[in-house]
């Protein structure tokens, strides 16, 4: 069985881009891949959150992850600072890293536009720490959005340059995976670009949104003056929210809707009224389970406790290996 692994920054609550664009998928994936699923603390500290927001926001995801149909007894759920295996290859493989080609990920870049009062070391190597994720468990499938290919291929120069240094074939070459054969891309609700938890607020529907919250988001979702021709071309905006009915909405509401575009006849209130039930309706049976999930501290210590353990036992074995090949050994 292959191994799949894949982790998401502890930043805050889950929203739908994530759920229909990764995470439904990994529900299928556990129960046909050895899948290691990981909440990403140690990235997140590129952005220093304070003791009590880490904390939480690790459990906001772990919660989410579960209420989501995560199976803690199919896949191994961990949160990356409990297995120091990871720091620990993180390092080795810093050492075999060069500076010129850090400078130049894509990703670091940008970062260093946004934020150039706070360019750290983290965020140089963030592309070494994500191939210690992946070569923790010799992963050679991770599903990644087109913005992480990049990093794909630096762990998979990373991994062969080990094995090149050392002579030895130990890593194998990760690859992008999609276990679906269409990609999921969720808009957001400001009429650009996919939904995200930094582009502002509003853009993102979270899991754990009340229906009233939903509501209000939708209702405020850019739209224009409505089309001037009949079967006029959808601007990106308008194109977003039918984009968003096509995962939440039934066939049928989607082609009222677009009829009613077509003629000229829509009415974006009645359309944003339809799109917002939708959505709660396709979200409540999680947002229930989120509740529940949340108020079950021994649930969840028990899960941590669990996840750790397994993706332990795996990373220490790969740890082991490395050292030894790498020529650390006991006298």
């Amino acid at each position: 069985m292959e191994t799949v692994v894949s982790g998401i920054r502890s930043t805050g609550n889950l929203h739908l881009g994530n759920y229909y664009g990764a995470i439904q998928n990994f529900v299928k994936m556990q129960h046909e891949y050895n899948c290691y699923f990981f909440i990403a603390d140690l990235h997140s500290l590129t952005t220093h959150p304070t003791p009590a927001n880490l904390h939480n926001n690790v459990k906001t995801v772990l919660v989410e992850y579960l209420a989501a149909g995560i199976d803690p007894e199919q896949a191994t759920i961990y949160m990356q600072s409990d297995v120091p295996e990871t720091s620990e290859l993180y390092l080795y493989l810093n050492m075999n890293a060069y500076l010129g080609e850090l400078e130049r990920s894509t990703s670091f870049k940008d970062k260093v536009r946004a934020q150039p009062e706070n360019v750290n070391a983290g965020l140089l190597t963030y592309p070494v720490l994500m191939t210690a994720d992946i070569l923790l468990h010799r992963a050679t499938k991770v599903p990644v959005g087109k913005d992480q290919e990049q990093h794909l291929e630096m762990a998979r120069t990373f991994g062969n340059r080990f094995n090149h240094l050392y002579n030895h074939d130990y890593f194998p070459e990760p690859y992008a995976f999609s276990f679906s054969k269409n990609l999921v891309k969720i808009p957001g609700l400001d009429g650009k670009g996919k939904m995200g938890k930094s582009e502002g607020e509003g853009n993102a529907i979270f899991l754990s949104d009340s229906p009233e919250v939903i509501r209000k988001k939708v209702k405020r979702a850019v739209t224009d003056s409505g089309p001037t021709v009949e079967n006029q071309t959808k601007p990106e905006e308008i194109q977003n929210l039918f984009d968003l009915m096509k995962v939440v909405s039934t066939a049928d509401t989607i082609t009222h809707f677009d009829d009613l575009y077509n003629k000229m006849q829509i009415r974006y209130g009645d359309l944003k009224k339809q799109l917002a039930e939708d959505v709660i309706i396709a979200t409540t049976p999680i947002r229930e389970r989120i509740n529940d999930i949340a108020n079950n501290a021994n649930y969840l210590r028990k899960v941590a406790r669990h996840g750790a353990e397994k993706a332990r036992e795996s990373a220490a074995k790969t740890v082991k290996e490395v050292r030894e090949i790498i020529g650390f050994r006991s006298f």
